[in-house]
């Protein structure tokens, strides 16, 4: 059995993916964010028969000594673990340097020392930023719109340099936009569904003509495994996305129709990114994915989006799961 360090696992799509090692019968080390209150994070919502199989180690990414106890005894590292929101970087930078760039640096490090056989990285596909051309593929130039995407690019290259620098096997995973259960609605899909499951037909959002590449999480599950398992993609950067895009406008008017109501949209200023920080449109090329690591999409195109989002909104619309978001807050 492959033992498996997954950083960020309490997160989103760390908690599916904990989940999916399991039941494909990895040992699974799950490194979530040290809190006084003992929560795993969306961990703890999963089923007793896979939690109970999960080793949970509590810390923080930021801290090299931790993070090498944690790391002992494992073959491979998922570094999933990131601050993600772009809006909460316009304001507190400094947190996306520490925890994206050094906490990558410290998980390299580690593993470097330790000998892992192999870690696989996640970056974004914000790295982009508004796409010059598409579909857009691993050759696309970087630009930091945001301090966020800056981070990233930052911990994508340190990820890349001690492949180059130390032989030390790292895989960059380059996920698009990512939706599913789960999801914080900090997100414009969660953020979509729970105002109309909350009654609102009048929909509180920023700005709605870029365009999304939306990958469901099963997907982007499927990627990072792929990604683990095939050493053809060490020293390269994968996007992982569905090959299709479609503007956050018409998004939100699928997800209605699917939800059978009629909304109408009221821009909320405190979503609208700075102008020239606005990502206008992203869509992924995954022809890589799928000549070095086999993966292709289950959800992709509008047929596989409208797949996705009735699973999601599922999920969502169930009391338990709602009752767990504040459909009338903006979150950061």
């Amino acid at each position: 059995m492959q033992k498996v360090l997954l950083t960020g696992a309490g997160g989103f799509i760390g908690s599916h993916l904990a989940e999916e090692l399991v039941r494909r019968q990895f040992g699974v080390r799950a490194f979530v964010h040290y809190n006084s209150m003992g929560s795993y994070g969306w961990l703890d919502t999963l089923p007793a028969d896979v939690l109970d199989k999960i080793d949970v180690f509590a810390g923080n990414v930021c801290d090299p000594n931790g993070l090498r106890t944690a790391m002992k005894g494992c073959d491979a590292v998922l570094h999933l673990a990131a601050l993600i929101a772009i809006p909460y970087s316009y304001h507190s930078p400094d947190t996306y340097l520490d925890t994206n760039i050094r906490g990558t640096l410290n998980v390299l490090q580690a593993a470097r020392d330790l000998d892992v056989g192999h870690v696989v990285h996640t970056s974004t596909s914000e790295v982009y930023g508004t796409a010059q051309f598409v579909p857009i593929t691993e050759e696309h130039p970087l630009q930091g719109q945001s301090p966020y995407s800056a981070t990233k690019i930052g911990a994508d290259q340190i990820a890349l340099s001690f492949e180059k620098s130390f032989g030390t096997p790292v895989t960059v995973v380059r996920p698009f936009n990512t939706y599913g259960p789960r999801q914080s609605t900090r997100a414009v899909i969660p953020t979509i569904i729970t105002q109309i499951a909350a009654g609102r037909r009048r929909i509180k959002l920023g700005s709605v003509h870029p365009t999304r590449d939306f990958n469901y999480v099963g997907d982007t599950v499927g990627g990072f495994l792929a990604a683990l398992e095939k050493r053809a993609g060490i020293g390269e950067v994968v996007n992982i996305g569905s090959g299709f895009e479609i503007s956050i406008g018409d998004t939100a008017q699928l997800i209605a129709g699917l939800m059978g109501v009629e909304i109408e949209i009221e821009q909320d200023d405190v979503r609208v990114r700075p102008d020239r920080s606005e990502v206008e449109r992203l869509w992924a090329s995954n022809a890589k994915a799928q000549k070095l690591l086999g993966w292709s999409p289950r959800f992709g195109g509008v047929d596989g989006l409208r797949k996705g989002l009735e699973q999601t909104i599922a999920w969502f619309t169930k009391q338990e799961n709602l009752s767990r978001y504040r459909a009338n807050a903006y979150t950061l």
